[in-house]
């Protein structure tokens, strides 16, 4: 008991570098709070002291802001940074070495009893404000985005970001489909008129440099000289294209 205790304090150390304290982290993590008392809580429901577990969660939930089902399960080493208005439901799986920042939910998609919940496999990285819902699997090793809203399985060292969540390389430029991961950064995709209006325009923009090069080899492929070319490129006058043409 005091072996895992002493683990998951230096699991806090190893990962947030505000941690100033073995006696801050005890008094001051939330995070650190919630998973001691889901430890009980857990024990409580396995052996079938099932309101007392409740009740000792609901507490738990008043103290820390954290809302975890005693019917979870969860790993070791799993650190919540913050954790404020974390949601995990009854039939959600943890692994080792997880990180979960504030306003997760691991939700379900069903009124139905049994398996309802995400599984998240070993060393997954949740972002602040991601929803994962339904009985999927997040492999080992993956990260989901801030705010991403997750449906569909995730594939071990996979990164999901977006709403819904798709999956992204993210050693890829910055652009439509190669935004990186962030555990607090917002979306390019986020129901946001001015951002989707935006995005809009520079999808349309890149559909029309498409058509002017294509416009351009067409030209050269008449005789037409590569100056002249360029030049109605640069005034974009469909006019001047004709009379270069003609």
């Amino acid at each position: 008991m005091f072996d895992r205790l002493k683990e998951e304090i230096r699991v806090i150390f190893d990962r947030d570098p505000a941690a100033r304290s073995t006696w801050e982290v005890l008094t001051c993590y939330p995070g650190f709070h919630a998973l001691a008392f889901h430890r009980l809580s857990n024990l409580l429901w396995t052996t079938g002291l099932k309101w007392l577990a409740r009740w000792l969660s609901y507490w738990s939930r008043w103290l820390t802001g954290i809302e975890i089902h005693p019917g979870a399960r969860i790993g070791r080493r799993v650190f919540i940074d913050h954790g404020m208005g974390i949601v995990v439901g009854e039939t959600a799986d943890i692994g080792d070495d997880c990180t979960l920042y504030q306003g997760v939910t691991l939700g379900g998609t069903s009124w139905q009893k049994g398996k309802r919940h995400p599984t998240l496999g070993r060393n997954v990285v949740v972002g602040a404000g991601a929803k994962i819902l339904g009985p999927i699997t997040v492999g080992d090793g993956a990260k989901v985005g801030s705010n991403a809203v997750v449906v569909k399985d995730v594939p071990s060292g996979a990164t999901a970001v977006g709403i819904p969540a798709r999956i992204i390389d993210e050693n890829a430029k910055a652009g439509a489909e190669g935004r990186k991961f962030a555990a607090y950064g917002i979306g390019a995709d986020m129901n946001d008129p001015m951002v989707k209006a935006l995005h809009g325009l520079i999808d349309h923009t890149a559909n029309v440099d498409r058509r002017i090069e294509y416009i351009l080899a067409q030209l050269e492929r008449l005789g037409v000289k590569t100056e002249e070319a360029e030049a109605a490129k640069d005034q974009f006058d469909p006019a001047y294209l004709n009379r270069i043409v003609d």
